[in-house]
């Protein structure tokens, strides 16, 4: 009888100790939310936004790029883990660069940030953010975003003028020490991009072209590079480093662009490219293109990228651009 009593006892304290372990479990589920792609750093084997080798997670710096033709050649891209393309006013594009497993020594023409920046830099946690001004209302909006603001009104000594260059087009920046002035930023993170072998279908192509109402953006399958080339406005986008510009995979993420609260010094209204939400996109990956959706629930939630048949998009590993391109 003593013996089945103290038996009694061994599985009463089991059981309290499964029912403690799950609870524990399912608090840490509800505290990383459970709705669309992990807000965790990057998995074990691959980093987040690259599918390169495993390394350690790094601080993510964003820096808003000039991208019109006196800016051009740019400085820096060929380091950036993302490049996004984006429209600005009288239809030209901008960039937005995203650094973290890799930063160069130099990056700009560093320009003016844009309401829609924060709600696509919002999947990235609190990233640091560079920018050389915005419009004087917009400011506000900044200062109580989730980015550590890193303009020159608040790290100074990380921008120089490039003398060669006309001003508005020749301010660059240490991406060393903008990290420095940033130590909270946050480190590279799941942000929905999956990596590896290309997924069945898809079909062959050799160039495509993305069209705002006074820019383009071309892209060129080169097999012999394994990527594809960048043209700007009709001619090939280089780097002041050496070579054209490209990356293995490309995304052209069809979004609603609409007119924001905000205007430039013209009274132009500054467009939002919204990022939030769900479409269509077409992802280029070793010299094919495949039609794909994506879906982004929230603006604290990355994006997902799925194929027709509703399995995930696997990118080519290496640097991603995305084109947020008007949709038709």
């Amino acid at each position: 009888m003593a013996g089945n009593r103290r038996w009694g006892r061994w599985v009463v304290f089991l059981a309290a100790v499964v029912i403690v372990a799950a609870l524990a479990i399912s608090h840490r589920g509800r505290d990383r939310g459970d709705a669309g792609p992990s807000p965790s750093p990057g998995s074990s084997s691959t980093a987040p936004f690259t599918g390169a080798p495993a390394q350690e997670a790094r601080p993510v710096l964003a820096v808003k790029i000039d991208n019109v033709s006196a800016a051009r050649p740019q400085t820096g891209l060929t380091k950036a883990d993302i490049v996004y393309v984006e429209e600005v006013e009288g239809g030209l594009s901008r960039i937005l660069a995203v650094f973290s497993s890799q930063l160069p020594a130099r990056v700009g023409p560093v320009r003016s940030a844009r309401e829609s920046d924060l709600e696509l830099l919002r999947q990235f946690g609190s990233p640091a953010l560079a920018y050389s001004g915005a419009q004087s209302k917009l400011l506000p909006l900044i200062a109580a975003a989730p980015v550590h603001d890193v303009s020159p009104a608040h790290a100074p000594q990380a921008y120089a003028r490039d003398s060669s260059r006309p001003a508005p087009h020749n301010l660059y920046a240490s991406p060393r020490e903008l990290l420095a002035a940033a130590p909270g930023a946050s480190l590279s993170r799941d942000i929905g991009f999956r990596f590896g072998a290309a997924p069945s279908g898809g079909t062959p192509t050799a160039r495509e072209t993305v069209r705002f109402p006074s820019a383009t953006v071309g892209l060129r399958w080169s097999t012999d590079r394994a990527r594809w080339l960048v043209s700007f406005d009709g001619r090939p986008a280089t780097a002041t480093e050496g070579g054209q510009l490209g990356a293995p995979t490309v995304v052209i993420q069809y979004v609603t662009v609409r007119a924001s609260g905000y205007h430039d010094r013209l009274g132009n209204a500054s467009p939002y490219s919204e990022t939030v939400g769900s479409g269509r996109a077409l992802v280029l990956r070793d010299g094919k293109a495949y039609d794909t959706r994506w879906s982004r629930p929230s603006a604290a939630q990355g994006t997902a990228f799925t194929t027709t048949d509703g399995m995930p998009m696997r990118f080519a590993p290496g640097q991603v651009w995305v084109v947020l391109a008007p949709r038709p």
